[in-house]
């Protein structure tokens, strides 16, 4: 008997179609990830499935037996619980009170010998003992009394897991697990996989990272605006293959970027001596010393949390340096505001998209000028030449291939992977001599990817400069030229990315020097 199916599961927002008759079926103690490009449907078929959305039609069924799911409620009592990309923890609260919120224990209270009722005190102590016994039982490495403030993203994604294990689900839904974990993390995150499924745990994994679906998953289901296009045994396919459904073309899953051959360009971009302090006398930027040439990427490779955050908000005049200089062109930019920053010739794509990069309640055509509103094309006078705007806006979205159901539309309405292209397309086409690309492929799909990798070797190719900041070892290795590794707020070495290997790059992250 499957553990859960769908039969013709349709959901309507208007006119639009965003799930169309789609029946899935999954066994018990399976892996199964679900996959498409940004805006497939992936996301609104497992809103459904938790009770978010409703459907317009069709039914689903658990254990063979059809149910209504109105609520997260109604979908947590039929044992189906989801973990969300965007954690949705109290930062203050430890990690106990953070997975029994809502199921609070109390205190009992007697009076005489035999009346007795619980309180409103919760019993802290009772509640650290039933967490503990659920880190025990799938094998995580938490504490219940660290605050969730101070530990790593990893562990605050196993806390979300361990919220929905102590509720008793027998399905997991997982969405974009891993889009902001680094590369240990993941390794970890997909072991935590292995051992919930050894316990007869039922996965859902949305996922757009392939290795992550070869490695973990029993079977492919691929989603194509709307429908099911292709199901398959992970055993029985290629990365290639499931790419190629995905996109409905042959995608090019490893970039083929030309070597640097002949003289360097001059120097475009140049960090000297940059240091910072996260808090009187604490450094967590010591001596940084860089330079980026004209048709160079230089890739910032290392574990999360060694400095890579407070290097990008430096640079990009969200943080103040406390000592050294940052030079474009021969030009002193230390410590300018953002927009002088952008004014002096350098295009940001922000770390997190929706925090930094796009305000989601605004229209799509005003996020495509936000921070050069008052370029001559755009304004005059004081006054938005709203035409031009609109306009710039509909060729962008044909430009950059950005799926958009209205086009005059909030970003609030896109998909994860299209409102990263508006940031791409707009700091792109603002021809910057460099681009600080920070995470540019966080959490979008592969069409996307290879999209965003092509746009950024067009930018090397016409002789621009780029920081690239990613997570994605890989992502590291096949685009840059040179590689600066970061180990506790300082670049311990630089190495050409031809002439290296992951394995050296691992021990460089983790502090250990080639020999």
């Amino acid at each position: 008997m499957y553990k859960i199916q769908t039969f013709n599961l349709t959901k309507k927002f208007d006119n639009f179609v965003a799930n169309d008759n789609i029946s899935i079926s999954i066994k018990q103690g399976e892996i199964t990830a679900i996959i498409g490009e940004n805006g497939a449907g992936k996301t609104t078929l497992m809103n459904m499935l938790y009770g978010l959305l409703q459907p317009t039609s069709g039914k689903i069924e658990i254990n063979g037996k059809e149910v209504h799911l109105k609520s997260p409620i109604d979908a947590i009592e039929n044992g189906i619980g989801m973990v969300h990309q965007h954690f949705k923890l109290v930062p203050s609260l430890t990690v106990f009170e953070n997975i029994m919120l809502g199921t609070e224990v109390k205190k009992g209270i007697r009076i005489g010998k035999k009346l007795k009722f619980n309180s409103f005190i919760i019993d802290n102590k009772k509640e650290k003992e039933e967490v503990q016994k659920i880190i025990d039982l799938y094998k995580f490495d938490l504490n219940p009394n660290d605050i969730v403030d101070n530990i790593s993203i990893g562990s605050k994604q196993r806390i979300e897991i361990l919220k929905m294990l102590y509720r008793n689900v027998d399905i997991l839904i997982f969405d974009e697990p891993t889009a902001v974990l680094t590369p240990q993390e993941v390794d970890e995150l997909l072991e935590s996989f292995r051992e919930l499924k050894s316990q007869g745990k039922t996965i859902i994994l949305i996922t757009h990272k392939l290795r992550e679906i070869m490695e973990v998953s029993d079977n492919v289901v691929v989603i194509k605006r709307g429908k099911v296009i292709g199901e398959k045994k992970t055993s029985e396919t290629t990365v290639e293959e499931i790419a190629n459904m995905m996109v409905g073309r042959d995608v090019v899953v490893n970039v083929n970027k030309d070597r640097n051959t002949g003289k360097q360009g001059e120097v475009v971009y140049e960090l000297r001596n940059i240091s910072t302090e996260s808090q009187p006398g604490k450094k967590c930027l010591k001596n940084i010393n860089l330079q980026i040439h004209e048709g160079e990427i230089v890739g910032i490779a290392g574990v999360e949390g060694n400095g890579q955050s407070e290097l990008v908000k430096v640079i990009t005049g969200l943080m103040e340096s406390t000592e050294g200089e940052i030079l474009i062109n021969g030009q002193d930019i230390t410590n300018k505001w953002p927009k002088e920053i952008r004014k002096s010739g350098i295009g940001i794509i922000p770390e997190d998209r929706y925090a930094q990069g796009l305000c989601i309640d605004m229209k799509i055509c005003d996020n495509f000028i936000a921070g050069y509103h008052d370029k001559e094309e755009f304004s005059s006078k004081g006054f938005l030449k709203f035409d031009e705007i609109e306009e710039n806006s509909n060729k962008l979205i044909d430009k950059y291939d950005i799926r958009v159901a209205d086009r005059k539309g909030n970003v609030s309405q896109l998909s994860g992977g299209n409102a990263q292209k508006i940031i791409i397309a707009r700091e792109v086409e603002s021809n910057p001599s460099l681009l600080i690309a920070s995470q540019p492929t966080r959490g979008v799909d592969i069409g996307s990817i290879e999209f965003i990798h092509n746009k950024i070797l067009e930018l090397r190719k016409s002789n621009k400069g780029i920081l690239l900041i990613s997570s994605e070892l890989s992502e590291i290795m096949n685009l840059s030229d040179r590689i600066a590794v970061m180990y506790k707020g300082e670049i311990i070495d630089i190495v050409n990315a031809d002439e290296t290997t992951s394995s050296e790059l691992g021990l460089l992250m983790a502090g250990i020097n080639k020999i």
